[in-house]
């Protein structure tokens, strides 16, 4: 498959999104003396790699999408923006809970949310287009262990 330009149009708007979203996602992410006083588990991934797994997901997700768009139709493509958006939203506030307002248990749930609107993703995005269910993977992959992750923090730091 040749890609088209509306897939070109869509790359360049899933790079323009995922980039807002990691200036966001970083500008909320506040590594203070707080976060370093957290007991952690001892295979916590080390905070450098934070940054290269979170760019390699947006890569995939600006590929997602842009697949996704130029497989779609006006109708799914309506759902396509409406899902995308909604995970957007809710990417930047998990880290403005947990860093920024210093809640690891609101964050905790609000995760949960999260963690299902990237299921939404997957198959709002996947039901268009085989491509973009696969390169959504990585990212539900990765914040099931921010997850595990977000948990056993609340648990050593009652």
């Amino acid at each position: 498959m040749i890609p088209t330009t509306a897939f070109y149009q869509a790359l360049l708007g899933g790079v323009l999104f995922c980039t807002v979203l990691g200036i966001a996602g970083g500008l909320l992410t506040k590594l203070s003396p707080w976060y370093y006083a957290l007991r952690q588990p001892s295979w916590k991934p080390p905070d450098w790699a934070f940054g290269p797994v979170w760019t390699s997901i947006f890569i995939c997700l600006s590929f997602a999408i842009a697949y996704a768009w130029d497989a779609g139709n006006s109708a799914q493509r309506a759902y396509i923006v409406g899902a995308i958006v909604a995970n957007g939203v809710l990417n930047a506030t998990w880290s403005a809970i947990f860093f920024t307002f210093q809640k690891p248990t609101l964050a905790l749930l609000e995760l949960l949310i999260f963690w299902f609107s990237i299921l939404v993703l997957i198959y709002v995005l996947g039901s268009v287009s085989r491509i973009s269910l696969y390169l959504l993977l990585p990212y539900i992959t990765w914040v099931t262990i921010a997850g595990v992750l977000n948990y056993k923090i609340v648990r050593l730091n009652p």
